[in-house]
């Protein structure tokens, strides 16, 4: 019955989040936020459950997936671009936001160790990739904010659970040594990487191996589960694991598969992203009513005023860091302002005021250990977890929020550089189409009508940049084979061309995914859904 129970639970979660989900949606509200909402009312309904939020539950069920999805979904070209900002934020704004935040712990709470306080600082210093993506990509910000974004909170776990696992070794222990957690960084890096990318080859060859649609979806979400457990298993980065996976994948996803499994893989992928984030934030909202009862009597309050001073600290920390880390590099080196000048300061305070802490802060904090190595209770504690979680509401609700009016406010418009990439695209992918009709004209397995009928489409589409759906055969016989050969081959040449484009950095991921999933559509239009990159 004890499992009969949580499955209730479960489902209660899942319908509250679709309605939550309905109801911001209709307000205009960012759904993550209006989600933790919700759970905080629900904690305090009476007579419901206390749903308690288990630490590896997080790390091992709900972040791998989610962290894969992100990194998949993320230009590579805009990343690698954007490496220097987002290094500066992704290691250094993590190492000084911990360091501020462990001073002010240790002046607010009397009696807290440096090893504590640096671990709360480690816990509340990386904002989240969940809510970074869930809230970022839904407010039409400039693409370059958003890539600056993500990628920061894709990279920051890895130094935040880095800095994270040595203060709380410490703490358990009582010792620190300062050599082997650099390297232990180092190492968790490297690692963390390399099986990414070698999980992602792994998944590359199972793919090319089957035709099978269904085995190809289910490879692509075991991957993430596979990188982040052998990551684990050597005590490397788990996070940047799914991170360089998703990221290495994505490169050669669109010639792996056939449209009609793409098609499907990212329905099934959105869904399950989207049922992962929403019932993340319902539990977040979810964890006040545990974490009120495990508060000593009558420290709720002071903790709570703690908590206020240390999201403060953070929020401030940033506010002060990213223009420094804007202005002092080119300051320093005029070749990089000349190459790239300095950003407007609407987009460099909005990157500033952006850093919502989610999921991974909560989890880490719940995974504190309960007692020491000499069996004494670990030092602060429930402490340290409640003031995570204020923290979390504050940037994720405070400055969720308040983001919209700030960007109306400060007039920030969506740059046009993606319409103009696709546009460029759409005209090398037609022109790339016709070039493949007049190969096919003189390998004579076409009829010059036959290849006129496919060629019109394709002029026609050229003509106007547009994505024009090529019509089937309505006559008596339907389509023929060849010219379903036809249309094969010509979509194939406009993939590829555009996978070229990709790669040579003309235009971005986000590009690609668009007009491939038109193409992708347009084949399962056709009747050629089936058939993979390279088939006939």
């Amino acid at each position: 019955m004890e499992g009969l129970h949580q499955l209730e639970i479960i489902i209660l979660l899942l319908a509250a989040v679709l309605a939550l989900t309905a109801i911001a949606q209709k307000i205009s509200i960012p759904y993550p936020i209006f989600l933790v909402l919700g759970g905080l009312v629900l904690g305090v309904v009476p007579g419901l459950p206390t749903v308690t939020l288990h630490p590896d539950l997080v790390f091992l069920v709900f972040l791998p997936p989610i962290l894969w999805a992100a990194a998949y979904f993320t230009s590579f070209r805009e990343f690698r671009q954007n490496l220097r900002p987002i290094s500066l934020l992704a290691v250094g704004l993590v190492l000084a936001t911990s360091a501020a935040v462990a001073f002010v712990a240790h002046a607010l709470l009397p009696g807290i160790g440096w090893a504590e306080a640096i671990a709360l600082g480690a816990i509340v210093s990386p904002p989240d990739a969940v809510s970074a993506t869930a809230i970022g990509k839904r407010l039409r910000i400039p693409r370059r904010v958003v890539t600056i974004l993500e990628g920061e909170s894709l990279v920051n776990d890895a130094t935040a659970l880095v800095l994270y696992r040595a203060a709380v070794g410490a703490a358990v222990s009582g010792s620190f040594a300062l050599g082997a957690t650099l390297l232990d960084f180092l190492f968790a890096g490297l690692a963390g990487v390399a099986i990414g990318i070698s999980v992602s080859w792994l998944m590359r060859w199972a793919l090319c191996a089957t035709e099978d649609g269904s085995i190809h979806i289910g490879t692509t979400l075991l991957g993430p589960y596979i990188a982040w457990v052998l990551a684990e298993s050597v005590h490397a980065s788990a996070v940047l694991a799914c991170v360089a996976g998703g990221l290495h994948l994505r490169r050669y996803f669109s010639s792996a598969v056939a449209p009609a499994t793409r098609l499907q893989a990212r329905a099934v992928w959105e869904l399950l992203v989207f049922i992962l984030n929403g019932v993340i934030f319902i539990l977040i909202g979810l964890q006040l009513g545990a974490l009120r009862d495990a508060v000593p009597a009558g420290q709720f309050g002071p903790i709570l005023v703690a908590g206020a001073s240390v999201s403060a600290t953070a929020i401030l920390v940033r506010l002060l860091w990213v223009p420094l880390a804007a202005l002092i590099p080119r300051w320093v080196s005029p070749a990089l302002r000349r190459r790239d000048p300095m950003p407007p300061w609407s987009g460099i305070f909005l990157v500033s005021w952006t850093g919502m802490r989610g999921i991974v802060t909560l989890a880490a904090a719940l995974a504190l250990p309960v007692t020491t190595h000499a069996g004494v209770p670990f030092p602060f504690r429930s402490e340290i977890i409640l003031i995570s979680f204020t923290v979390i509401l504050a940037t994720l609700v405070l400055q969720g929020l308040s983001l919209p009016p700030i960007i109306h406010l400060l007039r920030i418009k969506e740059d046009q550089g993606l319409e103009q990439e696709e546009i460029l695209a759409r005209e090398h992918a037609a022109t790339a189409a016709l070039n493949r009709l007049d190969q096919v004209g003189s390998e004579n397995w076409a009829t010059s009508e036959q290849v006129e009928r496919v060629r019109l489409g394709y002029s026609r589409r050229l003509e106007r940049f547009s994505t024009s759906h090529l019509q089937r055969d309505n006559g008596a016989d339907g389509v023929h084979e060849i010219v379903q050969r036809l249309q094969h081959e010509t979509l194939t040449a406009e993939r590829m061309s555009l996978i070229a484009l990709r790669n040579e950095g003309t235009i971005s991921d986000e590009v690609l995914h668009r007009l491939e999933q038109e193409l992708d559509a347009a084949a399962v239009h056709l009747g050629i859904g089936e058939r993979r990159t390279g088939s006939s």
